[in-house]
């Protein structure tokens, strides 16, 4: 069986059109592998929940006897380290858990900007 004289240039066509594609799709079109969509998703998720939780440590704080005083050692803090002075007030705990979340207490941190100041 011989095979038509366009066969090869068609067949490399076909690679190198495909190749292209791939490569257009990828880098401009925002095509993503089935991981990197699970992790896009993944981190989307986290910064909802967060987000939702926030008004609950905000409103821990407020109703805390002894928020005056947990403020004032927020407020004294060094800026870097008042994400952990969130955590010790209990605040960034949430009902049910027994340990503070690090990214809710930087996010009620946030919150609490206008009482730190």
């Amino acid at each position: 069986m011989t095979l038509p004289s366009w066969t090869k240039p068609g067949i490399c066509g076909a690679a190198v059109g495909g190749a292209l594609v791939a490569l257009v799709g990828f880098s401009w079109a925002g095509w993503v592998t089935g991981s990197e969509a699970n992790r896009m998703a993944t981190n989307k998720a986290h910064d909802e929940v967060m987000s939702a939780m926030v008004p609950v440590c905000l409103e821990l704080s407020r109703e805390d006897p002894e928020r005056v005083a947990k403020i004032a050692v927020i407020r004294d803090t060094a800026t870097y380290r008042r994400r952990d002075a969130v955590m010790k007030s209990g605040w960034a705990t949430m009902p049910g858990s027994e340990e503070p979340d690090r990214d809710l207490a930087q996010a009620c941190l946030k919150g609490l900007a206008p009482d730190l100041s």
